[in-house]
């Protein structure tokens, strides 16, 4: 069972779900001549994914672990599907696949020193080796980048998430699974900031090429409301200083958009709007966990490196 400060904490979430639940009603009805269909289809996914999140809070930190395999698994499977792939290759996605539990298996242990190194150096040196053994050297070299790009974003990155879980519970004052908490309610609530700043104050298009709904009064705004959100949570629910949940804060706000903005560049490359439709008003997993797969890694390494 969580404890008292992540049960409270989950409980604050609900609460402004319930509010912008409340809020989006409210709108729907008193406009109707307003389309509020995808932000309603947005609010019940928000419902979907923090009832799984809160289950397996509750569940434990095993079952945080899968789940957190499974969305590598949903990520990477999802990539695997847009990216273009040579049919000589095809033998080498059971491998990339298979690096998953592996993954996560040097997390269960808490093996700090294979997890860090398992897709960085050894998945590294073994997918061209296998790509060699195939004997294909047409696009070679796309092909190996691409796939490789894609573990260490869908895999590795993701799997930090998992990983502050198995970091010391004595050192946070609410425990491992508060930190993981901290990263993704940050996160996501980064992404909903740097819209609702974008609408109210954006005009100026901070990469029109790349993401032309980004602008700088969006990317500035977020990183004033998470920093000063990290600054009130973090004492409260992490080991840090307010000092330090300052600089967290910030790493989380653009760590986040980055990951946001480089999807967007891939998605631009192959000519797609959304990743996939599995959550609807959201798109595919890679649109929602675009932003994580900066901030998660770039958090942990940064509460990894002060205090453990």
């Amino acid at each position: 069972m969580p404890n008292k400060e992540v049960g409270l904490f989950l409980l604050g979430v609900l609460a402004v779900l319930l509010i912008a639940s409340a809020i989006t009603f409210y709108l729907a009805k008193n406009n109707p001549g307003k389309d509020y269909t995808e932000l309603v289809a947005r609010i019940k996914s928000w419902w979907v994914m923090i009832a799984a999140v809160s289950f397996c809070v509750y569940m434990g930190k095993t079952t945080l672990i899968i789940f957190f395999a499974f969305i590598s698994f949903l990520a990477l499977k999802e990539y695997l599907s847009l990216i273009p792939t040579r049919r000589a290759d095809r033998r080498l996605l059971f491998w990339a696949y298979w690096s998953i539990p592996f993954q996560y298996y040097w997390v269960s242990i808490e093996w700090y020193g294979l997890f860090i190194i398992f897709i960085p150096v050894y998945m590294f040196l073994f997918i061209p080796l296998r790509m060699v053994t195939l004997g294909e050297t047409d696009g070679f070299l796309k092909a190996v980048g691409t796939l490789h790009w894609g573990l260490m974003t869908t895999v590795f990155s993701l799997s930090h998430i998992a990983f502050l879980l198995a970091l010391p519970d004595e050192v946070s004052p609410a425990g491992s699974i508060a930190l993981m908490l901290f990263l993704l309610v940050l996160t996501q609530f980064n992404d909903v900031s740097q819209y609702l700043w974008g609408k109210l104050l954006g005009e100026h298009k901070i990469i029109p090429k790349v993401s032309p709904n980004k602008t700088s009064a969006g990317l500035i705004g977020a990183m004033i409301t998470i920093t000063l959100l990290a600054m009130l949570l973090g004492p409260w629910l992490t080991p840090m200083t307010v000092l330090q949940s300052f600089g967290a804060g910030l790493i989380i706000s653009f760590g986040g958009f980055i990951g946001d903005v480089t999807l967007s560049a891939v998605k631009r490359d192959i000519g797609i709007k959304d990743t996939g439709n599995l959550l609807p008003g959201h798109g595919g997993i890679l649109d929602r966990v675009d932003s994580l797969t900066f901030s998660a890694p770039l958090f942990f390494h940064y509460i990894y490196f002060l205090h453990y």
